[in-house]
């Protein structure tokens, strides 16, 4: 285990892990943290998976840990590593179980007062046009050659069937679309899984929610994305659902003989991995970018169903109920990307899990009325708390390959939070305070209670001071919807 003794303070957000730490390091482990959270980060064994994650063969620069870090599956959750294409490797684990997991949000014209005395109609229409819940099904029935499809053309299949707009396609992570996608390299038991569930919500922390915006820090990158002081936007929290999880696992098993055919030495067989140019690699990634497309089009099947529910609740009551997709950002990835290391550009894969891709202004990838901006990061906060909106900065590509915090970040198990808080008490006392709940059972609810989680606003806090992100936004929930 590591103490605070162990880093070296480099700024007052910012620690680091030197090499000499332990002998198979081969780079620093960076953690962006307040000293406060990085106190409670040593409580679990995120700070020693950040260092095993940096033994890795062709890691470069640092490992980099956010401010929402917790224990995961082998490496950290908000953890960021990047290995070169010439000689790294490819972990699953570094990736996540929910491929794609991630966020979008869609703003609104609408006024919270006007939606005021509607607002439980449309929670109660969202929560019946967007399935949710573990194992459910979503409302498409696709044919195995329509599932392929989805496989490799992501949001652009959503568009081709009538369930985006350009605009959306534009406003998502790699347009909703990532290269190199190949559905052959899924088991017959990932699309087994898939195929029923498109445009489902799952459960865990998956969540939908309508909030307000309270709070303008940034009014030009506000005005970009259509976000007003007093107007109504939705989150919508969700992942590869039960394809992506078997994707991971497939590989996970297969992956194990692959550390031994290349002679891959692991401080933990979780980090399972295998060159990026190997054959193993290769169709590990194909089929992880291959899940990644289902999570952008299971996102926005869901916008899709999201927009019914404004139409059904809305038509008549309020003047536009109109939803534009402000950004989608994805958590739990793998990104083959260009980055500056000592003085060189470097061709990396970037395995980014729980955490947000945040480039900086000029970025090619993003739509003309962000280009000049930075892409925009979500933020989502634990539920029944505040939420964020912020850009990704020059800063980030120098220190954190073009990373940001992805939410608040567990301080609770999910077991333990069950056990020590009442899911009807919750219920109760968000209702109180005004906030509309659906969800699927009361111990499911309790699993995500506020007190499970870090305070949002002081990640943020950590972010902003240390210049990887800026503020545009902060939001508060009205309703949630949850599995």
């Amino acid at each position: 285990m590591t103490n605070k003794q162990d880093f070296n303070r480099i700024s007052p957000v910012l620690w680091e892990l030197p090499t000499s730490f332990r002998q198979d390091m081969r780079v620093p482990v960076r953690i962006f943290a307040s000293e406060r959270l990085l106190e409670a980060t040593l409580g679990d064994r995120s700070v020693v998976q950040a260092v095993n994650a940096s033994t890795l063969p062709g890691v470069v620069g640092h490992v980099t840990v956010m401010p929402d870090v917790h224990q995961g599956y082998g490496f950290p959750i908000g953890g960021v590593a990047a290995t070169r294409l010439s000689d790294g490797v490819i972990s699953p684990g570094g990736i996540g179980y929910d491929i794609n997991c991630g966020v979008r949000m869609l703003a609104t014209s609408i006024r919270h007062e006007e939606i005021k005395p509607h607002l439980g109609d449309l929670a109660a229409a969202l929560n019946a046009h967007c399935p949710s819940g573990v194992g459910v099904k979503g409302k498409l029935r696709l044919s195995g050659k329509q599932l392929d499809a989805v496989l490799r053309k992501g949001s652009k299949w959503t568009l081709e069937q009538g369930y985006a707009t350009p605009e959306d396609v534009a406003r998502t992570e790699e347009n909703g679309s990532m290269q190199g996608a190949d559905p052959s390299f899924l088991s017959p038991r990932a699309k087994e899984r898939g195929r029923p569930q498109l445009g489902s919500l799952g459960a865990g922390n998956h969540f939908i929610e309508l909030e307000i915006v309270e709070e303008i820090y940034h009014a030009e990158a506000a005005e970009a994305m259509g976000l007003q002081v007093g107007n109504v936007v939705l989150q919508i929290h969700c992942g590869s659902r039960g394809l992506g999880h078997q994707v991971c696992s497939d590989y996970v098993r297969e992956l194990q003989g692959a550390v031994q055919r290349y002679g891959i030495q692991l401080p933990d067989r979780e980090l399972v991995c295998a060159p990026l140019d190997s054959p193993e690699g290769k169709r590990y990634f194909g089929a992880m970018a291959a899940a990644a497309n289902y999570a952008f089009a299971n996102r926005q099947v869901l916008t899709h169903h999201a927009r019914q529910a404004f139409e059904q609740a809305l038509a008549g009551k309020v003047r536009n109920w109109d939803l534009h997709l402000v950004y989608d950002v994805a958590h739990n990835i793998g990104k083959f990307e260009e980055h500056q290391i000592d003085d060189k550009r470097v061709k990396v894969c970037v395995h980014r899990k729980g955490a947000t891709r945040a480039f900086g202004p000029g970025f090619e990838g993003l739509p003309p009325e962000y280009r000049k901006l930075g892409q925009p990061v979500l933020v989502p906060g634990s539920m029944g708390t505040h939420s964020w909106v912020l850009l990704g900065t020059e800063q980030s590509m120098r220190q954190s390959f073009g990373s940001c915090a992805h939410g608040a970040g567990r301080v609770m198990s999910r077991s333990k939070a069950k056990r020590s808080i009442r899911g009807d008490k919750l219920f109760q006392e968000m209702q109180a305070e005004g906030i509309k709940v659906h969800a699927g059972s009361m111990p499911g609810l309790a699993e995500e209670a506020p007190q499970a989680y870090k305070d949002v606003d002081a990640v943020v806090q950590v972010v902003a001071e240390a210049g990887i992100a800026r503020k545009v936004a902060r939001v508060r929930p009205i309703a949630v919807i949850k599995g």
